[in-house]
């Protein structure tokens, strides 16, 4: 254990993104002994600040992370297709080591291990002088901390595959480390989980988990089962023995006998049971849901709300709504009219038209305009749509200014979320009975005034496999622009292959073909008018007759279009071929990111790319 420990430990430097010489001489000017630190309650939670501090560094969840992680799939894409473009060749599934935009010295993976090294501190510095076997709220700290650390660990999994893993704090010894099978690491945090739950109050029940940027047991117990549902599923993975040997791998299953379905899937639906049997959460009207996440000081969590943990960033900080929001060229809403925001990514142009009419989510998440500088909402083309959950008009507080930071706090974990890994894994061991409750309650959220369609829907699935794909379809609508639909299909062992039908699908849009064919019958135009602070369209759901009264009018909106200065706009075909994936790539050989070149430098040669990286 380490003697002197900085309260904020602000100076933590990256692991494997500098020297141990500088590493070791670390040191802050205003230490306490860590005996004074982890025996006093105060003290030690501002440590574990200073691991929620990690979180906003420019480079880390806050500017790369958060921005890339999650793209591209079937329903969601970066919005723009330039091969050249090295944030469209992360989305891409094309980047090289040398990535200008992650192979950075101060990056997320460094970032994300200097927060697990403050974890890591603070775990050794609880168990020594906090004495949580007696203290309760101790106790709690302990939790939260072991529950962070496994989440920036599932983080790192989800990015990177294999990693290095660090459960102790770094030593002359230990400063240097290859990169161990995630198998291992995916052991460790389940077991550090099932250590933390108990330590944990359920949402509402003390002053931190009245907050949802404080850890609680539905947290979790959430976490569990998604780490469960990763170690179990499908993953690009080394032959056993291989990692970190350059291996490209295969698309398969653990051999772990510790790692199968049929040892994880009942704990992890225990947990799963206890958050929904505990009513400390539930779900919230949809539209109110989002429009509560764009309020910035709204984080309360407990019985009657949905968020069950978010992005601990400070209110300054974070730049979810800059990257992801419906688009904004101009608008006050957004900063004024030098400032454009949002918008960078968004659902895949047929995701609109695959909800169904009565789905209350579509129009929430499906956005086919942005903001102009007279903010008034105006309509773009069919091959670009932004993610409605997030607005700039619904931001609250002070006005938002322009910066690069405005503050909204990404949700992580929801309660709809937990009903439905609790459908997915009832379904696997045999209980449809219960597989159909908790989908028919986030169907019936889905279909507000329309419970009858959603009752129907549910009434009819007959069998393990009719769920599978009710619940493969059911996530795609609940949880599109919330970027966890990639790391579903690559559990579920499908990623290429619904990638693939999303491009037919995009080919059947544009030319009005195939499940699209009912569209429009208006000869591929479209025609819209302004109501408040939405656009109404009209020609996307089978019109045939041109409206009448004061309408716009979109001219070949489902085609292709060539501008006045010869650009290609609408669903052309090479946009089609290579914006989810370029063609001359395997997106499931590079489901994984590769290690940068400045972390295998600074490794002394302990790190190397699996995956078929190491030659590029």
């Amino acid at each position: 254990m380490k003697k002197i420990v900085n309260i904020l430990l602000a100076a933590f430097v990256a692991v494997m993104a500098v020297s141990c010489e500088k590493f070791l001489d670390s040191k802050s000017p205003s230490t306490f002994d860590a005996a004074t630190v982890y025996s006093n309650y105060s003290l030690t939670e501002n440590t574990i600040f200073s691991i929620s501090q990690s979180f906003g560094e420019t480079n880390n969840y806050r500017g790369r992370y958060l921005s890339w992680i999650g793209l591209n799939s079937d329903i969601e894409w970066y919005n723009t297709y330039k091969p050249t473009d090295e944030k469209y060749q992360i989305a891409g599934y094309a980047q090289l080591p040398n990535n200008g935009q992650l192979n950075l010295n101060n990056g997320p993976f460094a970032k994300m291990y200097e927060a697990i090294e403050r974890a890591n501190l603070c775990i050794e510095g609880i168990r020594e002088y906090g004495n949580p076997e007696a203290n309760k709220d101790m106790a709690y700290l302990l939790g939260e901390v072991l529950t962070l650390r496994a989440m920036i660990y599932y983080d790192l999994v989800r990015a990177w595959g294999d990693v290095p893993a660090r459960f102790e704090s770094t030593t002359s010894e230990t400063i240097y480390k290859a990169k161990e099978s995630r198998d291992e690491i995916f052991k460790q945090l389940l077991a550090d989980l099932e250590e933390a739950i108990p330590y944990l109050p359920y949402p509402g029940s003390n002053a931190a988990t009245s907050r949802t940027d404080r850890v609680n047991k539905l947290f979790a117990e959430g976490l569990y089962a998604r780490i469960a549902l990763m170690a179990s599923g499908y993953a690009q993975r080394p032959d056993d023995g291989m990692v970190g040997t350059g291996d490209l791998g295969t698309n398969r299953l653990s051999n772990d006998p510790d790692l199968q379905k049929s040892v994880l899937y009942p704990k992890a639906l225990e947990y799963l049971k206890d958050a929904i049997d505990s009513g400390s959460a539930s779900l919230e009207d949809y539209e109110t849901l989002w429009k509560n996440q764009s309020n910035r000081d709204n984080l309360v969590a407990g019985p009657g709300h949905e968020s069950l943990f978010v992005i601990p960033f400070s209110d300054g900080r974070g730049r979810w709504n800059y990257t992801f929001a419906v688009r904004s060229e101009g608008s006050s809403f957004a900063g004024g009219a030098t400032v454009t925001r949002g918008g960078d990514a968004g659902p895949v142009p047929t995701m609109w038209f695959d909800y169904d009419a009565d789905d209350i989510r579509r129009d929430i998440t499906c956005v086919n305009w942005r903001w102009n500088k007279d903010d008034e909402p105006e309509l773009v083309g069919i091959q670009r749509w932004y993610f409605g959950k997030y607005r700039w008009d619904w931001l609250t507080r002070e006005p938002y200014t322009g910066g690069n930071d405005d503050g909204v706090k990404p949700v992580v974990l929801r309660y709809a979320d937990i009903l439905l890994m609790a459908a997915e894994i009832a379904n696997e061991q045999g209980d449809l009975a219960y597989a159909k409750e908790q989908l028919l309650k986030v169907r019936e959220r889905a279909f507000k005034g329309h419970e009858d369609k959603a009752e129907t829907y549910v009434d009819r699935i007959g069998s393990k496999e009719a769920m599978f794909n009710a619940i493969v379809d059911e996530r795609a609508f609940e949880f599109c622009g919330e970027m966890t639909r990639k790391f579903d299909l690559i559990r579920w062992g499908i990623l290429k292959e619904k990638m693939d039908a999303a491009k037919m699908k995009m080919r059947n849009l544009r030319d009005l073909t195939g499940e699209y064919a009912q569209v429009n019958m208006l000869g591929g135009d479209v025609y819209y008018q302004v109501d408040g602070k939405r656009l109404i369209v009209y020609g996307f759901t089978g019109e045939a007759v041109k409206p009448a009264g004061a309408w716009e009018k979109k001219s070949g909106y489902f085609n292709k279009v060539v501008t006045d200065k010869g650009e290609d706009t609408g669903l052309y075909e090479n946009l089609i071929k290579n914006g989810l994936y370029l063609e001359t790539v395997d997106p499931e050989q590079h489901m994984f990111w590769p290690i940068y070149n400045d972390t295998m430098t600074n490794s002394q040669g302990r790190i190397k790319n699996d995956y078929g990286y190491e030659s590029l």
